[in-house]
């Protein structure tokens, strides 16, 4: 992985769909073609495009296609513009996913999380709901579904990050409609041998997005950084992509859990400090660190699926390099501060 510096979105969109050998090699043994649901979201374009590029290499000839609403017509046309199909469905509508094609190889990205706090109803119906939609539909499919490190809730900064064998703390109706979408895909799999890999994601960053873009841009205008929630994990979003691809060689029934992040526990203080340094910006605090945060340790994955190619050092790097340059945001904060669970 190169360590210049990102100039374009062109750029960084090649960069985040680069796949790596192992997914070359795992998506030459898969058989059949792709399809991710709700791949309108931050992560479904270069995750489609990875899956695309890695099955070429591969010398592999199957269909990678892509479904959302697609409310914007240009973002179709960009999928296609890389070889990838599209269909616009609402997935809440069971007939319009009933008439989805039959694939053997599904990645669900669906889910609601901002905007969650006042439509509670709609949440839970596409985090709980939905998957058992799915399910009913793909029942002879491998799964890859994509969770949240939000399901364990707050944990102590000394014991190293969240496991997957540790019990689920869910912290408000987000977090708990998550685990609902896990145990609704671990019935199917049970009940009917679906083979599958569940995804507790803890904060993918690229560049226009992320834990670092949102304090990147608050020490470049100078704002208060409030330290109550003192530490965090991140993952390049390149990183997350490749390892959700990759997952496909780890489905079982009953579903496996990994944990996906990257390998560092991050500090606020320090890491604003080091946009600060940077950027040649001061930097002031509010509040403590509190002992407990949202943290998740990916040892498991790393054992199955290696480690993260880009390393939080990078990736800080880089985005103080796109913030001082007044780079293009996704203008969706993470509000990863939040120990309240309202998002």
């Amino acid at each position: 992985m190169t360590a210049r510096a990102i100039q374009t979105v062109e750029q960084l969109h090649d960069l985040l769909s680069e796949p790596t050998p192992p997914v070359i090699e795992t998506l030459r043994q898969l058989d059949g073609d792709i399809i991710l649901l709700g791949a309108g979201g931050k992560m479904g374009p270069t995750l489609a495009r990875m899956a695309r590029r890695a099955s070429d290499a591969a010398g592999v000839k199957r269909r990678v296609i892509g479904v959302s609403r697609f409310s914007s017509g240009d973002q179709a046309k960009e999928f296609q513009s890389h070889g990838i199909e599209t269909i616009s469905c609402n997935l809440l509508e069971e007939e319009a996913v009933a008439g989805l094609p039959d694939v053997p190889n599904v990645i669900f990205m669906a889910g609601m999380k901002f905007g969650s706090t006042g439509r509670e109803a709609i949440t839970w119906a596409m985090n709980s709901y939905l998957p058992g939609v799915i399910c009913r539909k793909f029942a002879r499919s491998r799964l890859v579904a994509f969770s949240t490190g939000n399901v364990y809730g707050l944990t102590s900064v000394a014991g190293g990050g969240s496991r997957e064998t540790d019990a689920p703390v869910p912290v408000g109706e987000y977090a708990m409609s998550c685990l609902g979408r896990e145990r609704v895909f671990e019935f199917f799999s049970r009940e009917h041998k679906i083979p599958m890999t569940l995804i507790r994601l803890n904060y993918a960053c690229e560049l226009r997005y992320g834990v670092l873009v949102d304090l990147s841009r608050k020490v470049w205008r100078e704002e208060v950084i409030d330290m109550t929630m003192g530490y965090f994990n991140i993952i390049w979003q390149g990183d997350a992509n490749a390892m959700v691809l990759q997952a496909f060689a780890q489905v079982a029934a009953p579903t496996l859990v990994l944990n996906v992040t990257g390998p560092e526990t991050l500090n606020v203080r320090h890491v604003c400090e080091r946009f600060a340094h940077l950027m040649n910006r001061s930097v002031t605090f509010s509040g403590a660190e509190c002992d407990a945060a949202l943290l998740s340790n990916a040892h498991k994955a790393f054992e199955l699926l290696g480690r993260p190619r880009v390393s939080a050092e990078q990736l800080i790097e880089w985005v103080a390099d796109w913030t001082m340059r007044g780079g293009a945001t996704l203008g969706k904060p993470t509000h990863f501060e939040s120990r309240n669970g309202k998002f």
